[in-house]
């Protein structure tokens, strides 16, 4: 099942797809993941430009692949044989993984990963996904927050990637971040989170090699719940802009690099 179905309608004039592929298999055999893996690189190939290999696979929570037993070995192998089958295509699509932040010193998924893969996984790697959401899970005060984001976005590439092997020219990808509002979450506030997670990763961009950030939803799950999960959107559930989507659109207009 694909969410939204036919992502390739969407890839129209410029666009191209920034694809995910979730493993769900509660099994170890991976030889059908693997088919699945190749089959929609042919498949997306004439608009493809991202394909990352499964969701959160350090993360057994809602929306992680990490609670699948070979979710890692699918990870890795995934990742293989997806530029593998973009290199024999002839095609200009960079393949790539993503995790959560791991505070944990050993680093034990990114040292798994990099043991399992080697040198064929480092080589395959076009990209390095992080999903974080300073703020949301945590309360951090707002004087803080700027440091807190450089010390997430440091940690992860001189400790969580540096422990797979992983070198400082594979890209880092900010594949999620949002801020939820709700009770007793502003909007103001959403906007102002924002806008302070996406200027401090660009003032570290070049530093820290990241080339992509990517805001988490486009509209609220469900406006009128107050959980903050429930309204990660720049727009609320009935397409209302948040003061958040402007605050986002003169980022773009801002500091996007264009050809």
């Amino acid at each position: 099942m694909q969410a939204p179905p036919n992502p390739a309608q969407y890839a129209t004039g410029s666009r191209r797809l920034d694809l995910v592929l979730c493993f769900r298999e509660p099994g170890l055999d991976l030889s059908g993941w693997l088919d699945f893996v190749r089959a929609q690189v042919r498949r997306h190939a004439a608009c493809l430009a991202t394909l990352q290999i499964t969701e959160e696979a350090d993360h057994a929570g809602p929306g992680g692949d990490g609670g699948f037993p070979a979710a890692r070995q699918a990870l890795v192998d995934g990742v293989v044989a997806a530029k593998r089958e973009a290199n024999r295509l002839g095609l200009d699509v960079r393949v790539g993984c993503n995790s959560t932040i791991a505070f944990d010193p050993a680093q034990e998924f990114w040292t798994d990963l990099g043991r399992r893969g080697g040198d064929e996984f480092r080589s395959a790697l076009d990209y390095a996904g992080l999903d974080f959401f300073p703020d949301v899970f945590q309360p951090i005060p707002r004087e803080r927050l700027p440091e807190t984001i450089e010390g997430v976005i440091n940690l992860f590439r001189h400790q969580s990637l540096a422990a797979a092997g992983i070198e400082e020219s594979v890209p880092i990808h900010i594949t999620e971040h949002g801020w939820g509002t709700g009770a007793d979450r502003p909007y103001s506030r959403q906007a102002e989170v924002l806008e302070t997670v996406v200027r401090t990763v660009h003032d570290h961009s070049e530093e820290l090699n990241i080339t992509t950030y990517e805001h988490f939803a486009l509209r609220d799950a469900n406006t009128s719940h107050d959980h903050p999960l429930y309204q990660l959107g720049l727009l609320d559930s009935d397409y209302r802009p948040k003061p958040a989507a402007t605050t986002y659109r003169d980022l773009i207009d801002e500091l996007s690099v264009r050809p």
